[in-house]
């Protein structure tokens, strides 16, 4: 006869088959919530990995989610040169008349580009959105194309921008997702002193004060972006970024039916990933990780190392059983250009790859003497036919 705790154990295995994973070995991450949205995606922003994510490739209209673009493409013209943060924009009839929301501009006002951006960021202006537009491209419509091609450079392969400010233009102006986490963690990573900007609670502009849009900036500390977006087509939308110590976790919820349960279902997500998931950083880009042999060159070894920091998301309190390993072609030959890929580095965890990256020569090698290549020629001989 089986003792009755014994019983009860096999009993409280069985109704908990999370806790019997754990005792057999394999790590246990709940499953993501499910949201009330019609696309959305948790992202890493360090590591680009992917937490949760559902339909995150569906194509939709992005309503004003779309002034992220219209914002990075103004950032990069700002980064280069071409535009200035005093530097003021006349306002066009056409920009005063834009539909929907607005910064409450007026036609033939001089505005500064700073105003405007803050407009566009913290009040969601149309308006701004599209004087900014025609200030920097001359038309709306030109500008539209800056935005196409800054997203295909991104990567943002299912994307395409008709406007600035996200009115919709059905079967024409789209996007998704996953495009969207990309171009966030673009965003943040290229322009953190323009960033700033989405968290700023309200914006006073021609004496109307107007809050930001994102309910989230109230509600939890940690968030401190980055847009909403509605339309009748689109839904109520939000992307939403928060650091919590040193993880930054981005969030795109698409398709919701209230403000309130865009920042419902995007504090989920996010809380999710905090809870369960952590970042590290293992090693910085551009730095020696190995030294191998290189065969007829002017020297003997080439430097290899990360083309970017690499940085991996991992289940929590499982750090310490990550194992990072190289591995190397053993017979390279010069001359080696900076930025050939020579190897991989490899981590993993529970002998499941978290990250795989290419090594890449960090410095360029020249072909050696002919004495050296010809040494070098007879070591190889020599070590092939000890092989042996």
């Amino acid at each position: 006869m089986i003792p009755k705790n014994i019983i009860t154990f096999l009993l409280f295995l069985l109704l908990s088959p999370s806790l019997y994973a754990e005792l057999a070995g394999d790590i246990i991450i709940p499953a993501p919530p499910r949201l009330a949205a019609s696309s959305y995606i948790l992202q890493d922003f360090d590591s680009g990995q992917v937490l949760a994510e559902r339909n995150a490739d569906k194509v939709l209209p992005p309503a004003s989610l779309t002034k992220v673009m219209t914002s990075y493409v103004a950032f990069t013209e700002l980064k280069a040169g071409r535009l200035s943060l005093e530097e003021k924009v006349t306002v066009s009839e056409k920009a005063w008349r834009t539909q929907g929301s607005k910064m409450f501009i007026e036609v033939n006002k001089h505005i500064s580009i700073e105003d405007l951006l803050q407009g566009i960021i913290i009040q969601s202006g149309n308006d701004a959105s599209v004087a900014i537009a025609e200030h920097i491209a001359g038309s709306e419509h030109a500008f539209a194309e800056m935005m196409n091609e800054q997203a295909r450079r991104l990567g943002m392969n299912s994307t395409h921008f008709m406007n600035a400010t996200g009115l919709p233009v059905p079967s024409q102006h789209y996007t998704t997702a996953r495009d969207l986490a990309k171009l966030t963690r673009a965003l943040i990573r290229d322009f953190p002193e323009y960033y700033k900007w989405d968290s700023v609670k309200e914006f006073t502009f021609n004496n109307i004060t107007q809050k930001n849009r994102n309910t989230l900036l109230w509600r939890d500390e940690s968030v401190d972006g980055v847009k909403t977006g509605h339309t009748e087509e689109a839904g109520y939308c939000l992307i939403a970024s928060a650091k919590r110590q040193k993880m930054r976790l981005v969030s795109v919820v698409m398709g919701t039916k209230s403000k309130s349960a865009r920042a419902n279902e995007s504090q989920t997500l996010l809380n999710y990933g905090f809870r369960f998931f952590e970042t590290h950083k293992l090693y910085d880009a551009n730095t020696i990780l190995v030294s191998p042999r290189i065969w007829k060159g002017a020297t003997e070894l080439v430097e290899l190392g990360l083309a970017e920091d690499l940085f991996v998301t991992i289940s929590r309190r499982h750090f310490a059983e990550m194992k990072a390993s190289t591995d190397v072609d053993f017979k390279i030959m010069a001359p080696v250009q900076k930025g050939d890929q020579l190897g991989t580095v490899n981590v993993t965890l529970r002998n499941k790859t978290v990250s795989s990256k290419p090594l890449i020569a960090l410095n360029g090698i020249a072909t050696g003497s002919f004495f050296q290549r010809a040494y070098d020629s007879a070591l190889m001989l020599i070590n092939s036919k000890n092989a042996k």
